[in-house]
């Protein structure tokens, strides 16, 4: 299962405050199904059963902000992790640094 992390960084608003842009682009993955997802003070993290989706997602995040939202510019970062030797989760990669900590 590939993980994603995004970004979307609203540019030439009219506060210094993204968080309204972000609050609606997280409404649109909770619409999602089969997906699951988790916020974080810099980027959401999506995990999906493939990486077509994933940039589906990812492309309709982008154009949530870039269109109806008057926003005339979006910078939107996305790294991606994809294994095909073992079935990558969020809590999964979170258990095995967790696991590493306490040793």
């Amino acid at each position: 299962m590939p993980i994603m992390e995004i970004s979307i960084i609203p540019v030439g608003t009219k506060k210094p405050s993204v968080s309204g842009y972000v609050a609606g682009v997280v409404r649109l993955l909770k619409k999602e199904k089969g997906i699951k997802y988790q916020l974080t003070s810099m980027g959401t993290i999506v995990e999906a059963c493939s990486l077509k989706k994933l940039l589906k997602i990812a492309g309709n995040m982008h154009k949530a902000i870039l269109g109806p939202s008057g926003v005339k510019r979006v910078v939107t970062t996305i790294k991606i992790d994809d294994r095909k030797d073992k079935r990558l989760t969020i809590k999964g990669k979170l258990e095995s640094v967790y696991s590493k900590i306490e040793r």
